[in-house]
């Protein structure tokens, strides 16, 4: 059959999931190009050419997902997921559950979430109440025999809830789905350090989270206050400690660069410190201006900004410190030691790209729940309403809360995995994908194998017969390359997008 502009030839009857399984294992069997892409010593490449940085950064996709959610609409018709959900083939998969948790007690200036800042945590309550009832709702669309092997609470800030609303929603959440025990399973939460304590930290680890993730951003005090996060040190090693005195398998933190007020020296500081107090994965994000999309951003002076050359100056200094303390460099923005499950991961070449970023694990259905929240399921990408009063008319309805989504043609199943291989293992070996897809790569993709050219003449990628590997001058303008397979861009307004670099 044909669809989205090419042939995907072979057995018309294989349906996607399992033509991915396939192709996933053919492409372990075979292996990558170069093994050199798995688990990177950054300290060996020659990863860090302002030359090229400066030339090709640009506005472009994260790519937790292809189609990106901007091509999301909403006259998707939710009787699409209802069919991904129940589909047989399906079955054998694990599910991963996200909860978004939107409240904050204070807003931070840079933040671009989906956020409600209030200071009265009454809030929280009827929240919870339409939460509990959108687990049975969504339950009730799945085989919950389904083994849950992930759970992700983001937000906001999850711990705006309290210890016993926390435990409320953990307790509904295993009575509508089969949560795998704790040793089987993924369970993470972001914490604010500023809202939580030990206490907290304990409480957390009793209701099941085994995996932490911090936000920092900077520890510079000129730059906490310019960005309305006051954080001090002390704050950040205490919950810290505790989450490693609970024994939580992984810690995970988040810093920015690119904030007002950071020079590179300051910076410098900040990583120094976060060196020592070693986390297992660190994720160093480029901040993203964008007054004109979130007014708050409003809120810092432009002039006090880093200009472009200090920006490079940091990220280069922060490959360099990083390195030398024995982090992996994962992908785009993230960092882990070489023992983290991420950097297993990357070693084994089942690394994989979700809505939260980079994970351990391909295969599962993804269940978004909450205001705003984007699930993954079978073929079919489904976002929740993003006001809140859009959420809470669905949910007292009696209904799912989704608000837009699409579903996706056999030319965005093939590209999906594309742009993951480059985007996670550096690497695309084409004649996995003909085996899984029944195409010839070279004659399905001319023209992007064209346009290729000029990024392999300088030196980012290489380009053979046998497939395309990243090349270390390419790796942090890995999100450049996968660009190259987005049959969507060129429609897209590019400044709704991050900058590459």
């Amino acid at each position: 059959m044909t669809s989205g502009g090419f042939s995907t030839g072979g057995n018309p009857a294989l349906c996607h999931c399992e033509r991915l399984r396939r192709y996933h294992a053919r492409n372990r069997e075979t292996g990558p190009l170069d093994s050199a892409h798995l688990g990177p010593s950054l300290s060996a490449m020659s990863l860090f050419r302002p030359d090229l940085l400066t030339k090709y950064d640009a506005a472009g996709p994260r790519y937790t997902s292809y189609p990106t959610a901007v091509q999301f609409t909403d006259t998707f018709d939710t009787a699409h997921y209802h069919r991904a959900a129940a589909d047989p083939g399906a079955a054998s998969a694990d599910l991963s559950l996200y909860f978004h948790i939107p409240f904050c007690d204070t807003v931070c200036f840079y933040c671009g979430c989906n956020k409600i800042a209030t200071k009265n945590r009454a809030h929280a309550r009827p929240y919870l109440d339409r939460l509990k009832r959108e687990l049975v709702l969504q339950a009730a669309c799945f085989d919950t025999t389904r083994a849950v092997s992930q759970l992700h609470w983001g937000g906001g800030t999850p711990t705006f809830l309290s210890h016993d609303e926390m435990a409320e929603l953990m307790t509904a959440t295993a009575e509508s789905f089969r949560l795998l025990p704790d040793a089987q399973a993924e369970y993470s939460i972001e914490v604010d350090p500023r809202e939580a304590s030990a206490e907290t930290i304990g409480v957390l680890r009793d209701l099941g989270f085994n995996r932490l993730s911090f936000g920092v951003q900077d520890f510079d005090l000129r730059v906490q206050q310019a960005i309305n996060r006051v954080q001090p040190l002390k704050t950040t090693q205490t919950v810290m400690s505790a989450a490693r005195a609970e024994g939580f398998k992984s810690i995970s933190v988040d810093l920015i660069y690119g904030l007002p007020y950071q020079t590179v020296e300051s910076f410098s500081r900040t990583l120094d410190t976060i060196i020592t107090l070693a986390p297992d994965r660190l994720s160093v994000f480029g901040y993203a201006h964008m007054p004109a999309v979130f007014k708050m951003q409003r809120q810092m002076d432009e002039a006090t900004l880093p200009s472009p050359a200090v920006r490079l100056a940091i990220l280069e200094r922060v490959i360099e410190k990083l390195t030398e303390a024995g982090y992996v460099y994962i992908g785009m923005d993230h960092f882990a030691l070489p023992h983290d499950e991420l950097a297993v991961a990357q070693r084994a070449g089942t690394l994989h790209r979700n809505f939260q970023g980079y994970s351990t694990q391909a295969d599962c259905d993804l269940i978004g729940l909450g205001v705003s929240s984007i699930g993954k399921v079978g073929d079919v990408y489904a976002q929740n309403a993003k006001d809140m009063a859009g959420y809470a008319a669905a949910i007292d309805r009696g209904e799912l809360a989704i608000a837009r989504g699409i579903q996706l043609n056999a030319d965005d199943r093939l590209r999906r995995d594309i742009i993951t291989e480059i985007m996670c293992q550096f690497s695309l070996r084409f004649d996995a994908l003909e085996a899984a897809y029944g195409i010839r790569f070279e004659a399905a993709f001319a023209s992007e194998l064209e346009r290729l050219k000029s990024l392999e003449a300088d030196g980012l990628v290489k380009v053979n017969h046998d497939g395309i590997e990243v090349l270390p001058d390419g790796r942090l303008l890995v999100r450049n390359v996968a660009m190259i397979f987005d049959r969507y861009l060129a429609g897209n307004a590019k400044q709704r997008f991050s900058r590459t670099i």
